[in-house]
């Protein structure tokens, strides 16, 4: 990822794009602001605020990333009204600059500034999608849940539990994602593996820390439960 300036990341539920971004070798500075509808361009950018020596100028975490070289991390960027994220545009071609309209300042970016955007393209609608001329500012990843074997090495990694607990809950997990459009918008995500084998290192069996974990965050329907406790027990046996 070191190379590019600018990178679009499509993920489902799976975990690991805000780890893949914040644990990079060359140990960088993340900005990570929280989008919402609510957030206006100011918010990102930078913004006039009344201090005790007079009115003061507040760089926002954009600003901060552009000036200092580090990773400034949009999660959720359809999230953000559309007339927000249009203050990325001049950042993510050849003008590299971060217009402060209210400052009358253009600040180029640091050679090192490199801008992270995510978001689940399955939770989107016609009124939160981004801007085709803004997703085509980016190279894309489309981040996946991992592989069978290398999501047991996660948990166990993560959770503390042996492998064949590991590769119970994967199972467990694999059953949910099968269910996916079938009643579920999406499946277990490792996330809730990692906390169902926590709880387990605590105390709690199999069983149980499955469905605190998994069953009952992942849905309010009775139905549903019911099918992911059937496929739990007969992960058990």
């Amino acid at each position: 990822m070191t190379q590019y300036e600018t990178i679009r990341i499509e993920r489902n539920a799976a975990p690991g794009v805000t780890l893949l971004t914040f644990n990079r070798p060359e140990q960088r500075n993340a900005m990570n602001p929280q989008l919402h509808e609510d957030m206006t361009a100011a918010d990102l950018a930078g913004r006039f605020l009344l201090a005790p020596e007079g009115t003061v100028w507040q760089d926002g975490p954009l600003a901060l990333a552009v000036r200092g070289g580090a990773i400034c991390y949009l999660d959720e960027i359809v999230e953000a009204r559309q007339d927000t994220t249009v203050v990325i545009h001049p950042l993510t071609d050849s003008r590299r600059i971060l217009p402060l309209d209210k400052k009358n300042e253009l600040v180029p970016a640091h050679a090192d500034f490199q801008l992270v955007i995510s978001y689940n393209p399955g939770y989107q609608s016609a009124v939160k999608d981004l801007k085709e001329s803004t997703k085509q500012r980016f190279v894309a990843i489309d981040f996946d849940y991992p592989a069978p074997d290398i999501e047991a090495e996660i948990v166990v990694r993560e959770a503390g539990v042996d492998r064949d607990i590991a590769h119970r809950l994967v199972d467990i997990a694999l059953r949910s994602r099968n269910l996916r459009g079938h009643g579920l918008d999406e499946g277990a995500s490792t996330r809730m593996l990692i906390h169902a084998g926590r709880l387990m290192i605590a105390g709690v069996g199999l069983k149980a820390a499955s469905r605190a974990s998994i069953v009952l965050p992942i849905t309010d329907d009775a139905d549903m439960r019911e099918a992911l406790n059937a496929a739990i027990e007969a992960c058990i046996q």
